[in-house]
């Protein structure tokens, strides 16, 4: 029959009209694993995927559930299939191949969107003996009869029955050898809480399985209680032939036997559309009924999308019967009119249901409060806003609901974690790990367990391993879930953070090369294995580890970030500008992390960039005040720049917030005495230095040169007494000594004896060694961390040595001085970055 352009446009409208509100809605419940969380959709995944892995993203072969590919898009196709199987016969009864060589790929394509597409072709078989051929079943049964009793010939409508038949059954043949092929021969695996009759007994399943027939028959009929979940304990198992929904169950075969009779047995236009909506509503209805495999449900009103075509034909084929009657004629438009518009208003209505997790699973809780996974949901949708207070309300009535779930047991233990009541969280742990099956050695528990449930294992070692007392605890509890599910990919994970943090590197590279055997794809785990090779001290199989984390994954942060420091403190020049592209990746997808720009300026400073190094560092400071790394060394690069008077300012800033900075205080000491002549300033940096540590061997020797810069030798003598007792094989500090003494000589006109320093030899009838001018001294007291221009010293002078041989003396003192502090610079920053990494800045 035609449809018009009219008809068409009404149904359109009705349907945009029902369902405009929907756009408004977010993903919700399975949306997230199936949409934002499938990593099958990240452009990166080759296309290939999308036929290894279910639409979850999980590989076939593994716990799969059969509700498999979206029911719309497998709708659609299974209707373009039997469509296209109806333009199989032509003129005289002969076979258009075409049209039935296209129904076989649409039927693939149907079977790949949703296992239950592949029944298309049982109505495909029923079209064509009841309604293309016009057989009946008393007609086929004595058809069948003459043949077999040697009365007649097979007549030719029948062969082509048979040879169209034959192609379509083969072909459904070979997709379901290709499907068993995919999943491996293994049936999926479900939990009691999924589907609590398909582990219940005779006759308990049976009944149970047989009531749920009318269940579905009577929400096709009356759609006003709807919910997004059915299982667990939605529908009470039937125990007993004596429970009254037997009744319901007995109701229901009888009302569809009468169906089934009528349309089989009597020809007419009648009994075919009747057939044909029976077909519609039973066939698709099959994978999802317990019949031949248990499914992971109790009722999902998804598989009801292909069945509600059949009850809408059977249904609009009574309209049409009673409309015919004059008598019934105005009653029926009324009835029509009302189920329209009350279905399109509920529709509305249950759209906004969908427009959060929230909305959704509180909408389910309205029609079924015996079902712990929703009292779960709605905990993890609070959850996700933060809201751990409320979340665990209903966390907690969900194991009131359902004592014996797992899952919500460790929900109640991650929420009290959240709260930071570790005690309820591992009394609730324990509990969850206490109804876990025990453990037999050599037993395989991955079709026992679903493998969440695992995670309690998990959870309750990574809150337990915070005690360092307990540490070898987790571990045992890391190995139990290994010993359970060998494959569990997570718990070689965190049994590898563990070990790390028990100092055993070795074992936790064991553990990450085992993840990895199950899983060679995973950036995570390539990441994980670089740092455990840091910690082992393999720098290059570090970086090259580094290197496989980026290969699969080019913007992973961490490891970008972590390979330009391995790269940084190599020193190899070659590698800085991988470092730098590196880096710059980084701050592009953290642009507020000051971290990224820090490392920017000290391989800026590597490569002598001290405008760009400057740049960065700002940068750093700007997003981070306060931050210590980056302030000391933007403070090093003025001072190395010839730029000391502006790291003043930056000095200052750094010691507002850390007061105790020694090198941030020796380094401001140092300006302020040989820059801006301020001895006062000076004295009270260094002052401050050797109250906090009185064994600081470079604050005591600058505080002594204060001392002689004022004019103060005995109190210089003694304080560089003091020093030599602190590093006695300092060469420096004897000969500033012998300077002082000297000079303490020459002021009192007495001669005094001269003290050689430490590792000379004294040479009989010898002179005093001259004293030395006080820029080398100053010199001397430089910061480690500080490299000055040796040309910018004081030309004051103490003693008289001849020019020649003075300035002979102060360039050789120079060259020295210069090499001994590039060296102190260059390790100094190596200082600085070890000392950032470990204070977390």
């Amino acid at each position: 029959m035609a449809v018009s352009l009219k008809e068409v446009t009404l149904i359109v409208s009705v349907v945009i009209a029902c369902y405009w509100n929907s756009l408004f809605c977010g993903f919700v419940f399975d949306d997230v694993s199936a949409i934002l969380d499938n990593k099958d959709l990240h452009p990166s995944t080759p296309l290939k995927n999308l036929f290894h892995n279910d639409f979850w993203g999980t590989p076939m072969s593994e716990v799969t559930g059969v509700v498999g590919r979206a029911e719309l898009l497998s709708s659609i196709f299974f209707l373009t299939a039997f469509l296209s199987y109806t333009k199989s016969k032509g003129p005289n009864n002969t076979i258009v191949w075409t049209p039935i060589a296209l129904t076989v790929v649409l039927v693939a394509i149907a079977t790949l969107c949703k296992e239950q597409g592949v029944t298309v072709v049982g109505i495909c078989c029923v079209y064509e003996v009841f309604i293309a051929q016009g057989y009946t079943l008393p007609l086929l049964y004595t058809t069948a009869m003459q043949i077999l009793r040697g009365k007649g010939s097979i007549p030719f409508s029948l062969l082509q029955i048979l040879l169209k038949l034959i192609v379509l059954m083969f072909s459904t043949l070979l997709l379901v050898v290709i499907r068993v092929q995919v999943i491996q021969s293994q049936l999926p695996v479900f939990t009691r809480f999924d589907n609590p009759a398909a582990v219940s007994p005779t006759p308990t399943r049976q009944l149970t399985f047989n009531y749920l027939l009318p269940v579905n028959a009577w929400l096709l009929f009356n759609p006003s209680e709807l919910c997004c979940d059915w299982t667990m304990g939605t529908i009470p198992l039937i125990e007993s032939f004596l429970d009254i929904r037997n009744l319901a169950t007995f109701v229901f075969f009888c009302f569809l036997g009468s169906l089934l009779i009528f349309s089989v047995r009597y020809p007419g236009n009648s009994s075919k559309t009747v057939l044909m909506a029976l077909c519609l509503m039973a066939l698709p209805f099959i994978p999802a009924s317990n019949l031949f495999f248990p499914v992971g449900f109790v009722v999902a009103e998804r598989v009801l999308y292909v069945p509600s075509m059949g009850f809408c034909i059977l249904v609009a084929h009574g309209w049409r019967k009673l409309s015919k009657r004059n008598v019934l004629k105005k009653l029926s438009w009324v009835c029509l009119s009302i189920v329209v518009i009350t279905h399109a208003l509920k529709t509305l209505h249950r759209n906004w249901d969908w427009e959060s997790e929230y909305t959704l699973f509180m909408s389910a809780l309205k029609v079924n409060k015996n079902n712990a996974k929703l009292w779960n949901n709605v905990g993890h949708a609070l959850e996700n806003e933060k809201n751990f207070e409320r979340a665990l309300k209903y966390f907690l009535q969900a194991t009131h609901v359902q004592p014996d779930d797992i899952g919500a047991h460790m929900n109640v233990g991650r929420t009290y974690k959240n709260l930071n009541r570790t005690k309820e969280a591992e009394e609730s742990y324990m509990i969850a790990k206490s109804l876990m099956p025990q453990i037999i050695p050599g037993k395989k528990y991955a079709a026992r367990i679903a493998p969440n449930h695992l995670n309690v294992y998990i959870n309750l070692a990574n809150l337990i391993r915070v005690n360092e007392s307990r540490l070898e605890e987790a571990d045992q509890l890391y190995r139990q879930a290994i010993s359970m599910r060998p494959d569990f990919k997570q718990a070689y994970i965190s049994r590898g953070e563990l070990l790390l943090k028990m100092n055993k590197p070795l074992k936790a590279k064991e553990s990450y090369l085992r993840a990895l055997d199950l899983d060679r794809s995973n950036a995570d785990l390539w990441y994980n294995l670089a740092i455990v090779n840091i910690e082992l001290k393999e720098s290059t199989e570090a970086l090259r580890n580094f290197d496989r984390a980026l290969k699969m994954n080019p913007n992973h942060k961490l490891a970008l970030f972590n390979s330009a420091l391995l790269m940084q403190e190599s020193g190899e020049a070659k590698v800085r500008p991988e470092a730098k592209k590196r880096l710059l990746n980084y701050v592009s997808q953290e642009p507020h992390d000051a971290n990224g720009y820090f490392n920017l300026g000290m391989l800026a400073m590597d490569d002598k960039k001290s405008s760009e190094a400057e740049m960065w560092m700002k940068k750093a400071i700007k997003l981070q005040a306060g931050f210590r790394s980056a302030l000391f060394n933007l403070a090093l690069l003025y001072s190395q720049s010839s730029k000391e008077l502006m790291a003043l300012p930056v000095l200052e800033e750094l010691l507002r917030y850390y007061p105790d900075h020694i090198k941030g205080l020796i380094l401001k000491g140092d300006i302020l005495m040989n820059q801006k002549r301020d001895i006062v300033g000076a004295k009270e940096c260094f002052e401050k230095i050797v109250e906090m540590d009185p064994n600081n061997v470079q604050g005591k020797h600058n505080l002594c040169v204060v001392y002689f810069e004022e004019g103060d030798l005995i109190k210089a003598e003694k304080c560089l007494l003091e020093t030599l007792d602190l590093a006695p094989h300092e060469e420096y500090i004897h000969r500033h000594l012998n300077i002082v003494r000297v000079k303490i000589s020459s002021a009192g006109g007495g001669e005094r004896l001269y003290l050689p320093p430490a590792g000379t030899t004294r040479v009989e009838g010898s002179k005093k060694t001259p004293f030395e001018n006080l820029d080398e001294i100053k010199s001397e007291h430089k910061s480690t961390e500080t490299v000055q221009n040796d040309n910018n010293k004081s030309p004051s002078q103490l003693n008289t040595q001849s020019e020649e041989n003075t300035e002979k003396e102060n360039k050789k003192t120079t060259k020295e001085i210069s090499d001994i502090e590039k060296k102190r610079v260059a390790a100094l920053k190596r200082l600085e970055e070890i000392e950032r990494i470990l204070n977390g800045e």
